[in-house]
This record gives structure tokens, sequence and C-alpha cells, in this order.
């Protein structure tokens, strides 16, 4: 059976992905959905001296943990901190699996691989350290720290043998998808099996199916 690490993204904490975790028990595999420091739990306050490196941490942590290769995936910021992390534990991930995530380069952040609507709202945090929750997100959501959207991505490692797989959320309700870059480079490197889903940026809540299948088949 297979281990499962996953990463939420921004303002999200592991509850985000209870049905699917709750999916992949079933089958007998075990699943570890983190819950990133001082985000996404609405009894913690969000600290805005939190960043990347805070939230590399959690992730390496969870892999050490494991005890043996796990599959590794993580939802839109979530991507940033787990690359980070599989680049500093190699031996310990079996396949990495982007949910409509970012997948940075050496030095790039999570700021620099979005587009202008998306940067606008995390200077809305400018002010306190912290992007504010939108109102329509799971009322357990919290504020995000933009010290994790800023700091750059260091990588190191040549991940380019372990499995890796991008899937792709085609509806952003009408506007440009903020991943469209991410998908355009992705398509055009070796080594990537890349899916696309009718489905809006929250791909746990609006393909869940599909979701499942496709981590199951990031094991096999």
């Amino acid at each position: 059976m297979t281990t499962y690490v996953l990463v939420p993204g921004m303002c999200h904490g592991g509850w985000c992905f209870d049905d699917l975790a709750a999916e992949l028990r079933a089958a007998g595999h075990t699943v570890d959905a983190l819950t990133l420091t001082s985000v996404g739990d609405p009894d913690v306050a969000p600290d805005p001296a939190v960043d990347l490196e805070t939230h590399v941490a959690d992730v390496v942590a969870a892999l050490d943990a494991a005890g043996g290769p796990v599959v590794l995936a993580g939802h839109s910021y979530g991507g940033v901190p787990m690359t980070v992390a599989a680049d500093r534990r190699p031996e310990e991930v079996a396949a990495l699996v982007y949910l409509d995530a970012f997948v940075p380069r050496d030095g790039e952040t999570a700021r620099s691989m979005t587009d202008d609507a998306q940067r606008a709202w995390y200077d809305e945090g400018r002010a306190t350290g912290l992007v504010p929750r939108p109102g329509f997100f799971d009322p357990r959501a919290t504020d995000h720290p933009l010290a994790t959207l800023e700091q750059p991505a260091r990588l190191r490692t040549d991940l380019s043998r372990t499995r890796r797989v991008y899937v792709y959320a085609t509806n952003w309700g009408g506007t440009p998808s903020p991943f469209g870059p991410t998908l355009a480079r992705l398509r055009g490197e070796p080594g990537w099996t890349v899916h696309e889903l009718d489905a809006a940026h929250n791909l746990m809540r609006d393909a869940p199916d599909q979701l499942r299948d496709v981590l199951l088949d990031a094991a096999s």
C-alpha cells in the first residue's frame, strides 16, 4: 500500500482533503493531509513571520516521518513547498502530483509565477504581512502569510527521474487560469504526465473521482 502526503493551498488546512483522504484510506492506503504552520487552522492566529522555509520544514518532517517513499501531492500554493521538500528528500518521494499548482524552478516564487490578478490579491496583505482570506472560502480557512509567497524556492536536485504528474483545472469561471503558463511549460518538458480536467480550481470538490483515480495511478 502507498503513503500519500497531501499539501494544501493558500489559506487552507488539511481538512480540504478530507473526502479524498477518506477514499484513499478506504482503498487501504495511508494518508497524511498536512495543515501547514500558521495556515488553515481557525484556532491558531496566522503569523506574518512564517515564510516558505517554515512550510518546507513542515513537508520535510512529514516525509521523514513516513518511513519510505511517498506520493507527494500539493494543491495550488502547496506545489511550492512540496517541490522544495522533494528537492531536499528525493529518496523519500516516489511521485510528485501537482493539483492545479505552482511548479517552481530554482529562484522562482509564487508571486513570480502567478498573474496580475493574483498578485493584486497578495498585495492586499502588504500592510499586515497577511493575505486576507476571501469571503467565499471555507469558513475554516485563514489569512495567509505573505512571506511564503515571496521567498524564492531554492532547488539543487534533478527530480526528472521522479514520476511527475500535473492536473490542470480548465474552468476558472471565465477568467484565465494563473496556471496556464505552467501548463504550457510542462507540455514541452519530457517526463511529465498531464491531465486537463473540466473542473474549477478546487479540484477536491469539483472532480473528486477523477482526482482519486489520478492519485491511485501515480502510485501504481
